[in-house]
């Protein structure tokens, strides 16, 4: 039986700035608590706090190694799942992260979509799962960009349609608030869909 958690930590390691917030925002749109280090000598204390169920690190650092630095990780935390993920893939790299037992290795530039059904797996494969709520407004927000981008709507359009605020149909969409029956009932009007068909197969 999976172990349900309220929120899935995740710390992303990478000297590049761009690339951390790229995947601060990219994950936390996903509903996952995020926080992202640029000075990986931060990266070990981070670990020993234990809010962390998942580290994504890069491998080609400045001052650290990132083998080096997985090294230490493992010995302050040896159950955490690890994501390596570089732009200078190798045999000797992907052989000496497979002995620090990290679960993925993958190459950059990533596809967004591959890299959250990575992320999905190994959640699964760690006997993680989100509570029942998280899941049902991420299923809902799914649910309803795919049905507006099959419309061919933007959320300007859906906002004038609902009388809902664009943010507040962002946040949706974003599983970052979860709507009321009544917003939901105005959406699916919007769509042409039974308010059911946003629920996906929940």
């Amino acid at each position: 039986m999976p172990r349900v958690v309220s929120q899935i930590g995740i710390l992303i390691i990478d000297d590049d700035k761009e690339i951390c917030d790229y995947m601060e925002t990219f994950l936390a749109r996903d509903g996952f608590l995020v926080k992202a280090l640029t000075a990986p000598q931060d990266a070990v204390e981070e670990v020993k706090t234990g809010k962390y169920h998942l580290v994504i690190l890069d491998l080609m650092m400045p001052k650290i190694d990132g083998i080096e630095l997985l090294g230490q990780i493992r010995k302050v935390d040896t159950d955490i799942a690890v994501i390596i993920f570089t732009g200078y893939p190798s045999l000797e790299t992907a052989v000496a992260s497979m002995k620090l037992d990290v679960v993925d290795y993958i190459k950059k530039p990533f596809n967004p979509e591959e890299f959250s059904q990575v992320i999905e797996r190994v959640i699964k494969r760690k006997g993680l799962a989100r509570s029942p709520e998280e899941e049902l407004h991420k299923v809902i927000g799914s649910s309803i960009r795919e049905l507006r981008k099959e419309n061919g709507l933007t959320l300007k359009q859906m906002a004038r349609r609902t009388s809902l605020s664009v943010s507040l149909l962002s946040q949706i969409e974003r599983a970052e608030s979860s709507a009321s029956i009544s917003s939901l009932y105005k959406i699916a009007l919007a769509l042409d869909t039974p308010i059911t068909s946003l629920f996906g197969d929940f």
